[in-house]
């Protein structure tokens, strides 16, 4: 596949730009892409651990992010391998790259790095909705710096940012339900338990009207002598 005319010379205005930052930026931005997947990975666990005392449908999209994700990336590999588009900084005359440029053979369209970053934004933020203005903005930065690096045209990572999104929201959507039951059984087992809950399970009806628990032991009857004394009045 050929790139597009418009997205290579948006990629050579960028570059261009992005040759006459300074050395540190360069830097970071190499850096910082491989850095945001492991800020991605943080938040995962942190999802889980904050979801061990949620109910099981928070619990279910919190373990299901990661999945999704995995699945997102598939699907970009998939369609890199059919597709074949060379990487601009191989096809395009004059390419002011900062990275290293990939081997021949590792397509550029879609970009996986956007899918990643995409997909795990998209996931955390419909898992944990409190940490979307943080999510979303940094996949978008970490999408764009692919391109500010010089391994990536902008519709490379713009496709990737899409099909990360949509593949990894409609899954954590579609599998919650079935995933949420599963956890339910999951918190009752002495392995997975601990993993998945913060504490034992309370049994179905052993809460008071009032959220108090009740005491599992039966209550002795009242006798005559009880009354007469006083005894649980």
């Amino acid at each position: 596949m050929r790139a597009p005319e418009f997205s290579a010379d948006w990629y050579r205005a960028v570059t261009e730009f992005a040759h006459g930052t300074p050395a540190w930026l360069h830097t970071v931005a190499e850096v910082g892409t491989d850095a945001g997947l492991l800020l991605f990975a943080v938040l995962f666990a942190a999802g889980w651990w904050r979801a061990r005392t949620a109910d099981a449908r928070a619990m279910a999209l919190a373990v299901a992010g990661p999945v999704v994700t995995v699945a997102a990336y598939l699907v970009s590999e998939v369609a890199k391998s059919l597709i074949e588009q060379e990487r601009p900084c191989r096809a395009v005359a004059g390419a002011m790259n900062i990275a290293a440029c990939p081997a021949v053979g590792d397509w550029s369209f879609p970009s996986n790095h956007a899918t990643i970053a995409a997909a795990s934004a998209t996931a955390l933020a419909v898992a944990w909705r409190a940490v979307a203005p943080l999510v979303l903005p940094l996949a978008a930065l970490m999408a764009f710096s692919r391109v500010f690096v010089g391994v990536h045209y902008p519709h490379d990572v713009a496709a990737g940012f899409v099909v990360g999104s949509v593949v990894a929201g409609l899954l954590a959507v579609a599998v919650a339900p079935w995933a949420a039951r599963l956890v339910t059984t999951l918190r009752t087992l002495p392995v997975t338990g601990p993993l998945l809950s913060a504490g034992p399970t309370i049994p179905a009806g052993s809460m008071g009207p009032v959220g108090t628990v009740r005491d599992p032991r039966p209550v002795p009857a009242m006798t005559a002598g009880d009354a007469r004394d006083g005894v649980g009045v």
